[in-house]
């Protein structure tokens, strides 16, 4: 069954253009290491906060990648551009 992690985020200020340009670097490298990375959404909210959906295949296939995620230094340089992050995993139960 299809897993999602949300990130919810807000992005420093002045840092969202290379926020954008290193997200899009750091899914490329780990849809190329992980072929069960379905798709990110990447969503702003009213409040300026950002909320990044991240589908993947199954929750094994997510926790082998977020496992091997440490070792990747652009996880670390993208994250150092957000503040107020937070984590949620869950399971899709209906899709329509």
């Amino acid at each position: 069954m299809a897993t999602v992690r949300t990130h919810r985020y807000t992005v420093k200020t002045g840092d969202l253009a290379t926020m954008l340009e290193r997200r899009t670097n750091l899914i490329d490298g780990i849809r190329t290491a992980n072929p069960a990375f379905a798709e990110a959404t990447l969503i702003k909210l009213e409040d300026g906060s950002y909320l990044d959906i991240w589908r993947w295949d199954s929750a094994e296939d997510m926790q082998r990648a977020s496992q091997a995620a440490g070792s990747i230094p652009l996880v670390g340089a993208t994250l150092s551009l957000t503040a107020d992050h937070a984590v949620i995993d869950g399971e899709v139960l209906d899709e329509r």
